[in-house]
């Protein structure tokens, strides 16, 4: 495996790379990716499966539409459930609070666009957000259909704000040269 770190394998790749898909990923994507035959990569993804389940986890990894992907098992659903919910009390992370400012200010915004504006990937704390119901799609782009991320009449609520042109100016909390960082990291 090319740019992997010493000692690591076929598995713990498939594992690192399926941790943070939102979507099934299909066995020619992660050979490609992983640099490993097509059926090389399916047998260790059945091994994977069938390991996971025999040891009775909390997840399951499951070939979907065309792809692999972690799923909650069935049973752990009210767990889970309660876990979400309850989480709804929480206070937001710096990178949910982070990425909750991007949408906000940029909406209709795609998670690629997030991630290019933080620097960081933002899948995770994007699906926070659409759990807690302070962001939901907004439609696709036409030119690269990409899910595009609102936020919503919650959020509004949340903020003590009646739209969205409530929300604080940016200007004064920028850096000058605001126009030059964001041509820089395109």
């Amino acid at each position: 495996m090319a740019d992997a770190p010493p000692g690591s394998d076929l598995r713990a790749g498939l594992e690192a790379i399926l941790l943070v898909v939102d979507e099934p990923v299909a066995e020619t994507t992660l050979a490609q990716v992983l640099e490993r035959p097509v059926p090389e990569v399916a047998a260790a993804l059945r091994e994977l499966a069938a390991e996971y389940t025999g040891a009775g986890r909390g997840f399951d990894l499951r070939e979907v539409a065309g792809g692999w992907r972690f799923y909650t098992r069935a049973e752990y659903a009210p767990v889970v459930e309660r876990f979400v919910r309850d989480g709804q009390q929480t206070r937001l992370t710096q990178a949910a609070l982070e990425t909750l400012a991007v949408v906000a200010y940029r909406q209709p915004v795609s998670r690629a666009r997030v991630a290019a504006i933080r620097g960081v990937n933002s899948d995770g704390v994007m699906r926070t957000l659409v759990t807690r119901g302070l962001v939901e799609e907004a439609g696709t782009d036409p030119e690269s259909q990409a899910v595009l991320y609102r936020t919503t009449s919650y959020f509004l609520e949340r903020m003590g704000l009646r739209d969205l042109s409530e929300l604080p100016e940016l200007a004064p909390f920028l850096p000058d040269d605001v126009e030059t960082l964001e041509e820089q990291k395109q």
